[in-house]
């Protein structure tokens, strides 16, 4: 079986999680709801500390009426600023 890549560190993805969630008024749990993902996942994406599926992306720009290109770009201009 082949070695796993480490996991990357995705800052400006999860500032645009983040981001947009405050946006819609929504708080970690009701976005966890949403997606049927694990409220800890939530918080790891936002904190930039979880390098997160595409399936899990998918689920979570749909929960926020984004596209995944939206979200995308968003965070692209996250880590653009950083």
């Amino acid at each position: 079986m082949p070695d796993e890549l480490p996991q990357e560190p995705q800052s400006g993805l999860g500032r645009a999680v983040q981001d947009l969630r405050e946006k819609a008024e929504i708080d970690q749990a009701t976005l966890a709801d949403r997606t049927e993902l694990p409220p800890s996942l939530i918080a790891e994406l936002e904190s930039g500390n979880a390098d997160p599926a595409w399936g899990d992306m998918r689920k979570v720009a749909a929960a926020l009426g984004v596209s995944l290109e939206a979200l995308a770009d968003l965070a692209e201009e996250f880590e653009d600023s950083d």
